[in-house]
């Protein structure tokens, strides 16, 4: 009997260890595909977004007017803290100085684009996202027709933004894709914003102010990728150059 009943412990006490085994196999092996997931991610806006001449699933080349080679890498990290329900909203990343990750970098996500890097420590980051009334204004144009605008906030609905200064003669779908037009430093062109939700002429201006659905739902963020681009350095030389150009013709 008392071999019996411990031989029944015994087994027991293996099929315990054998599932907390196959349940710590299968934790491993879905960080490790989730891992995968990331750094696939990682490559493919590398090659998507990181090269003159890199392919696009909007445009068919990312052109670089300062020069051919390596434009943009990518750093990943997670979100720790968001927020979507403020006037302006922020979310922190677990990517620092030490990741070289720096104030007024772009953060995408995989699907859309997320926020600008305002403060970073050693090993976190703070980004303004683009939930954010008044603190952000993104180069966005129409895929289709390459008309762009600005695009911004209105802190009413955390699933739309609106696009504006785009002329009223330009033809509009619903549905029609918003991406980046690249006319800035901080994100790569043609990454995806979202799709046209709704349009009307805003009486002040003229011009259309299109409702722009977001790809991406900011509520639901967790893997993103901060954009740094190689050549910033140069495109703020040849902005501040304009800039002063501009003052000293108005003086």
């Amino acid at each position: 009997m008392q071999r019996s009943w411990l031989a029944g412990q015994t087994a027991a006490f293996n099929s315990w260890v054998s599932g907390y085994i196959d349940e710590g196999v299968s934790y491993l092996k879905l960080k490790q595909t989730n891992e995968g997931l990331v750094a696939q991610n990682k490559a493919l806006m590398m090659e998507l977004y990181g090269k003159q001449g890199a392919k696009n699933p909007v445009f068919r080349k990312v052109h670089d007017t300062l020069g051919g080679g390596q434009i943009y890498t990518f750093v990943d990290g997670e979100i720790v803290f968001n927020s979507i329900n403020r006037r302006n909203n922020y979310f922190t990343i677990n990517r620092g100085k030490r990741d070289g990750v720096l104030p007024q970098m772009g953060v995408m996500a995989p699907k859309g684009i997320a926020g600008i890097v305002i403060n970073s420590t050693d090993s976190y980051a703070l980004v303004q996202s683009i939930l954010s009334v008044n603190k952000i204004r993104i180069n966005a144009s129409l895929k289709n027709s390459g008309y762009f605008g600005t695009l911004t906030w209105k802190g009413d609905n955390s699933r739309v933004m609106h696009l504006s200064d785009v002329p009223k003669y330009v033809s509009l779908k619903i549905g029609d894709t918003i991406v980046t037009d690249g006319k800035s430093a901080i994100f790569p062109k043609g990454v995806m914003i979202g799709t046209v939700a709704g349009y009307t002429v805003d009486n002040q201006t003229g011009f259309w102010d299109i409702s722009v659905e977001l790809s991406e739902k900011m509520g639901a963020l967790n893997k993103v990728f901060v954009v740094k681009n190689l050549k910033k350095a140069e495109v703020q030389k040849i902005n501040d150059t304009m800039q002063a150009v501009i003052k000293k013709e108005n003086d």
